[in-house]
């Protein structure tokens, strides 16, 4: 079964320099019926406009995963990070018992357009901890590259949670499977284009809750098209 979520369920909301959407229910946005999805507690899609962003701000107890599409954005934190992040990376920034940081756009003249992610962890009270990771954008052509998961390495972040999160591009026509096993369920995002989920259609925006199915096929139908896939237990 395949519950959709679709682009205009989102929050939405327009500080002047801060153009943001919340898949789940965050800040102003409350939606009874959409609090996260199993660890799943945030996405959120920002765009922030030149010289601006957050000032310096506190979290604890939560895996924060940022993943840029187009421009940069500086981060710094109390453990002493000054961390420039742009397209093709991962960012992992484990909140543990408690860490503060901010988020700024140093371009002049470009918006920076990202996602951030939230995951609860599965154990609370850990030291906060950072990881920032870079990647070959061939490695999510047409395939999927994983961002995060339990264990990291291999080009992943290491996330304080059972939960995997993948990236993919496809092209037209491309379909790539994946399988989930019995106990877990899946959360596929689509960041941009069109996406068949086993014969669904997801564009731009939307959201498909995947559970009860342990075979999923991802579909390219645009020409080019980004998801998001979270395997979550």
């Amino acid at each position: 079964m395949i519950q959709v979520r679709r682009n205009d369920e989102r929050g939405h909301a327009n500080h002047g320099w801060l153009d943001t959407y919340h898949t789940f229910s965050f800040a102003d946005f409350y939606d009874s019926k959409c609090m996260g999805f199993r660890s799943l507690r945030v996405i959120n899609e920002d765009r922030v406009d030149p010289g601006k962003g957050f000032g310096t701000h506190g979290h604890r107890d939560m895996e924060i995963l940022t993943y840029v599409l187009e421009g940069t954005l500086a981060h710094k934190d109390s453990m002493g990070h000054q961390q420039a992040l742009g397209p093709n990376e991962i960012q992992r920034m484990s909140a543990g018992t408690g860490i503060m940081h901010s988020e700024f756009n140093p371009s002049g003249s470009e918006r920076v357009h990202f996602f951030q992610i939230w995951i609860e962890p599965a154990a609370t009270g850990t030291l906060p901890s950072y990881e920032q990771i870079r990647f070959d954008p061939e490695e999510k052509k047409n395939r999927l590259k994983r961002l995060a998961g339990p264990a990291g390495g291999d080009g992943a972040a290491r996330i304080n949670q059972d939960a995997h999160v993948f990236v993919a591009e496809l092209a037209k026509d491309v379909e790539i499977p994946y399988t989930l096993d019995s106990n877990r369920a899946g959360w596929v995002h689509v960041v941009r284009g069109e996406v068949v989920v086993n014969g669904v259609a997801l564009h731009t925006g939307d959201a498909g809750a995947v559970g009860g199915e342990a075979h999923l096929t991802l579909s390219g139908n645009a020409d080019s098209s980004e998801i998001l896939l979270f395997d979550l237990v």
